[in-house]
């Protein structure tokens, strides 16, 4: 319908009208409603007339959008320059009255505003509180994801539109054929059915837990599963699951997938109460060394490792660990806590010292410091004399009072 108005505004050169609706446009696709896909073909649509409303449109959107767009889609961003060139030297090389169209100020401010895009000079004003807060009302209504992708501008002004005709092109052409639709829908039902099976032998024994796994495993990417966590809007302490269930699954894993730490590092980013969680639930893990398998072990320090290294967590993680005491160095803490310091050393040296840095100055985390230095040196760097380097880097760290950060 919105198509429609635009198509009968754009006639009546009704340039508020017109405006307000482009607005309304941009705004969908901001908000998830629309991909990038129908912005463009809307853009290239009217890049092929550029005429003075045409002009005046692509302004607007590009002022709304345009970074955004640009960030999404910069291959589709290059053949819209390159349609809004072509006309222009086609307009050039055409009658005095065209020319002269070429030469008006908003043309002018248009093809500066598309190079600086282009150049990626012009800066993106980022989220304003309200689309914040539009946001977060949003994704607390629980809706179903509906992103519309690979639509095409043309398709919303025909008028004989059948079926489904708002599904991308692979699936519309698949929607007449009710047997393949069955089979769709019955796929994925039992995709659901193995996903909630797989939860249940994994130990999630609550609804919410089980509701958690199925977000995460079968995220599309950590975007997508952080979205769909987010949309849960757990009440009261539930939340607090997430990192729990997140954690588990990453030692679940056969082999280590960082899915999980740029996973966790997102939902800390977004709330910083998943840090706190983040970090009781670590050392719950840690009272269970002992008992715990090698593989669980080894991915739990490389996991530790990716949160401290990339300053979401804090070394101060393994304060509850004392370095000094031989009881609690058993065979398992140690080969535990020398493939974590191993994990760390693997990073470049700034990475290193910055890590180390954040526990100097600090007179509670002295008895830390001196544990660890012991432990890095007696059972990491004695079996492996070419993790010296970073050790010593670390060591400076560690008396870096000044905390200054290379």
């Amino acid at each position: 319908m919105m198509s429609f108005w635009l198509q009968d505004e754009y006639r009546k050169e009704d340039n508020l009208s017109l405006r307000n609706l482009t607005l309304l446009l941009s705004y969908l696709y901001i908000f998830g409603v629309c991909s990038s896909d129908l912005i463009y073909d809307f853009l290239i649509m009217l890049s092929k007339r550029l005429t003075e409303v045409d002009v005046s449109t692509i302004l607007t959107v590009l002022q709304c959008c345009g970074m955004k767009i640009r960030g999404d889609d910069p291959a589709v961003m290059k053949n819209f320059i390159q349609t809004v060139q072509n006309r222009v030297h086609e307009l050039k090389a055409s009658s005095t009255e065209e020319q002269e169209k070429i030469n008006g100020k908003r043309m002018e401010f248009m093809l500066e505003t598309i190079c600086d895009i282009k150049n990626n000079k012009k800066r993106s004003h980022g989220e304003t509180s309200e689309h914040t807060r539009i946001k977060k009302w949003l994704q607390k209504l629980s809706a179903e994801d509906i992103l519309l992708r690979g639509l095409k501008w043309s398709k919303l002004l025909d008028p004989h539109k059948k079926g489904q005709w708002w599904l991308s092109g692979d699936v519309a052409g698949k929607a007449d054929d009710a047997e393949k639709v069955a089979n769709t829908i019955d796929k994925e039902v039992l995709e659901a059915q193995s996903m909630l099976q797989l939860a249940a032998a994994q130990r999630m024994n609550t609804d919410t837990r089980k509701a958690i796994f199925c977000i995460i495993m079968s995220g599309e990417d950590y975007v997508d599963a952080f979205e769909k966590l987010l949309r849960l809007d757990l009440p009261g302490k539930q939340d607090r699951e997430i990192m729990r269930v997140l954690v588990e699954c990453c030692l679940q894993e056969k082999v280590f997938n960082k899915y999980y730490t740029v996973l966790a590092a997102k939902l800390c980013e977004h709330e910083k109460n998943h840090k706190f969680t983040m970090q009781f639930c670590i050392r719950d893990h840690f009272k269970e060394l002992e008992s715990m398998s090698l593989q669980r072990s080894m991915h739990l320090a490389k996991f530790v490792a990716e949160m401290v290294a990339s300053f979401v967590l804090s070394l101060s993680v393994v304060k509850t660990i004392d370095f000094d005491d031989a009881a609690q160095l058993t065979p398992k803490r140690i080969m535990h806590f020398r493939m974590l310091f191993e994990s760390i050393f693997e990073y470049p040296g700034n990475t290193v010292w910055n890590t180390f840095t954040r526990l100097a100055g600090d007179e509670e985390l002295e008895p830390l410091r001196i544990g660890m230095e012991f432990f890095i040196k007696e059972y990491v760097v004695k079996p492996n004399k070419a993790l010296a380097t970073k050790f010593k880097l670390a060591k400076r760290a560690l008396n870096n009072v000044e905390r200054v950060l290379m």
